[in-house]
């Protein structure tokens, strides 16, 4: 069984056309095959230009059903190339229940199943509570076998989170907790133009150390897949008002120490191809073995919103 695996993290730029970024994603998921990657994530809600920075009804018609059209175009993607897929996608559950939910498509395409994501921001330019109702399926792991052949049988057991989850050691904990060897967070995050001089180096430090402490915490593999670019949140022919986003990329792949196997920059698309060994989350987690000497015994606290004095 191989202990070795290629991840593709699609770091992309998204245009007002929703088709266009649609074929974009699966020319990336092709190319990405293409230069080895076994398991391909793409960016949180990638269809669309972010459209969370102001609350419109209309914004509604943008969401789908899964399956549907953009897990049935990345389905047959991942079919062609032997490649399994991470594809967030705004999920229309029901009239009035719509979700932001992550598609897990394995290297036959066949759905293994959805994350919709559980902890939902509120902030200026991310009201994702408008549009999204938290999640109900709880914390998930799914089994993937990618492989460059069908009768490749290895496999790989992956976590998705979505963005604001990554903020959450619960969230990358429980997750870890069902034998996740990779934690992916499909992500779209950026600066407020006009914080970006004040806070925006604290703001990417705090992002990155986050998820890099999820990785040293539960000695696991942690992939985040950001957007670039200065988005108006322009869909359906109408952008948003005020200065916009701008995404600051930086995807990376972390190992089960917290370092840095690979990065992309700041401004630009790019396809980050980074290794997952097994091996070596074997030997951090016997030499580091926080999950042994977790005290479950003392933790019921945790549960409660917050412990009030007596």
């Amino acid at each position: 069984m191989a202990d070795k695996f290629r991840v593709g993290l699609i770091q992309m730029a998204c245009s007002p056309d929703a088709g266009e970024n649609l074929n974009r994603a699966v020319d990336f998921v092709r190319q990405a095959a293409g230069r080895g990657a076994q398991v391909v994530c793409l960016p949180e809600l990638f269809r669309t230009q972010y459209f969370c920075q102001r609350e419109d009804a209309a914004l509604f018609d943008l969401a789908e059903t899964v399956p549907g059209p953009t897990t049935r175009r990345l389905a047959e993607a991942a079919r062609a190339h032997r490649v399994a897929v991470i594809a967030s996608v705004f999920e229309r559950r029901a009239s009035g229940i719509y979700h932001n939910t992550a598609a897990v498509l394995d290297a036959d395409g066949a759905l293994r199943g959805i994350y919709r994501k559980m902890h939902i921001p509120d902030d200026p330019l991310y009201y994702e509570k408008f549009y999204f109702t938290p999640g109900d399926l709880g914390f998930k792991a799914f089994a993937v076998t990618p492989g460059p052949a069908p009768d490749h049988a290895a496999t790989l057991r992956i976590g998705v989170l979505i963005c604001w989850d990554q903020w959450y050691p619960e969230a990358a904990r429980l997750t870890a907790l069902q034998g996740a060897q990779v934690l992916f967070y499909p992500t779209a995050i950026g600066w407020h133009p006009g914080e970006k001089e004040a806070f925006g180096a604290a703001q990417l430090d705090a992002w990155r150390t986050i998820q890099r402490s999820h990785a040293i915490a539960s000695g696991v593999y942690v992939a985040a897949v950001n957007r670039v670019g200065h988005e108006h949140g322009n869909v359906l022919g109408k952008p948003a008002p005020g200065a916009g986003l701008e995404f600051w990329g930086h995807s990376f792949l972390c190992d089960p120490f917290g370092q840095i196997v690979a990065e992309a920059a700041a401004a630009s698309e790019e396809i980050l191809l980074g290794e997952v060994d097994l091996q070596k989350m074997e030997e951090v987690r016997r030499n580091w073995p926080f999950l042994r000497d977790r005290r479950i015994d003392s933790y019921g606290g945790i549960c409660q919103r917050f412990l009030d004095a007596e």
